[in-house]
């Protein structure tokens, strides 16, 4: 069972690690390897102080019904393929969505009570949040614009004020990626009450990073180069902006998607330079796998675990 979350985890570090360093991975500011390790101290440390909120509303916030450890390890196995799949073809996808999915198909297919409310506030928030962050990443670009031009002060100076404020909004994005996507991990293993929360939360946590260090620089590249050119200052605000819109709803302990947080903080900087700049083809393939991935894991948990229980 902790296997099962512990590959869920894995597929958040390898998918979700390009949405933390990708934009600073991209611009050139910092290496891959020196940026994958600030992922994985800062997404562990995210996981242990502020993890628990959302394991939560993944454990017993959807369905109202203790589950089985069949159930549990379909929903956590059903909902890892499906990123696996993305993180492989480079996809940015959205592991919340498609754990949640999972939890939902188990729910249907064991006919337990759902909290439709709790589902419809998580669904809104996948839509809420990159429309936030894209206008919040759209409106500090203008600003730190502004401000550049009117420095007079060394461009070097600036240069490396930036490169530093860039690196430091990264560690900020992995942080709050643990604090939102480790409860994601371990949720519906919550749900059976067998293990402390931080244990838990500690195994989520060694689990991204795993996955950040072993399979994360695929996705890196798609985010950090695929969607639209960024220098210094647009990895800045992209970063800075996701982070704040995750922290957000990990405080309200509402999963989002950190993919289409850092997707809309990097969109909204783009839009800066004009509509132009960004790739059409890039955009509709992530939104066509953001639909695809809750759908697919779903009805995949459905299948298997009534297929599990008409042979057992």
């Amino acid at each position: 069972m902790l296997g099962a979350g512990a590959y869920v985890g894995w597929n958040i570090g390898a998918n979700d690690t390009a949405n933390c360093i990708g934009t600073s991975v991209g611009c050139g500011l910092i290496s891959f390897k020196k940026a994958v390790i600030l992922v994985t101290v800062f997404s562990f440390i995210g996981a242990m102080l502020q993890g628990e909120a959302v394991m939560k509303t993944i454990g017993k916030g959807i369905v109202k019904q203790d589950l089985d450890y069949i159930a549990v390890f379909v929903a956590l196995i059903s909902s890892g393929f499906f990123v696996t799949l993305a993180t492989f073809y480079r996809i940015p996808t959205s592991t919340s969505q498609a754990i949640v999915g999972g939890v939902l198909g188990i729910g249907l297919a064991v006919r337990a009570e759902i909290d439709y409310s709790k589902l419809g506030t998580i669904a809104e928030s996948w839509l809420i949040c990159p429309l936030l962050v894209m206008a919040l990443a759209f409106s500090l670009y203008h600003l730190l614009n502004f401000i550049l031009q009117r420095i007079n002060k060394s461009q070097l100076l600036v240069h490396n004020t930036l490169g530093w404020l860039a690196i430091l909004s990264a560690c900020y994005v992995a942080y709050s990626m643990g604090a939102n996507n480790a409860g994601n991990a371990v949720g519906p293993i919550a749900n059976l009450d067998i293990f402390p929360p931080a244990f838990l939360l500690a195994i989520g946590g060694i689990a991204i990073g795993t996955g950040a260090i072993t399979y994360g620089k695929k996705v890196a590249d798609t985010v950090g180069k695929g969607i639209t050119p960024l220098d210094i200052p647009g990895a800045f605000i992209a970063q800075l902006s996701s982070a704040l819109g995750m922290h957000l709803f990990s405080m309200l302990g509402i999963p989002v998607s950190t993919s289409s947080a850092i997707v809309g903080a990097v969109v909204g900087v783009g839009l800066v330079r004009g509509a132009k700049s960004i790739s059409k083809k890039t955009i509709i393939t992530i939104l066509v796998g953001w639909a695809l991935t809750p759908t697919l894991a779903a009805t995949t948990a459905f299948l298997i675990y009534r297929g599990l229980k008409f042979l057992l």
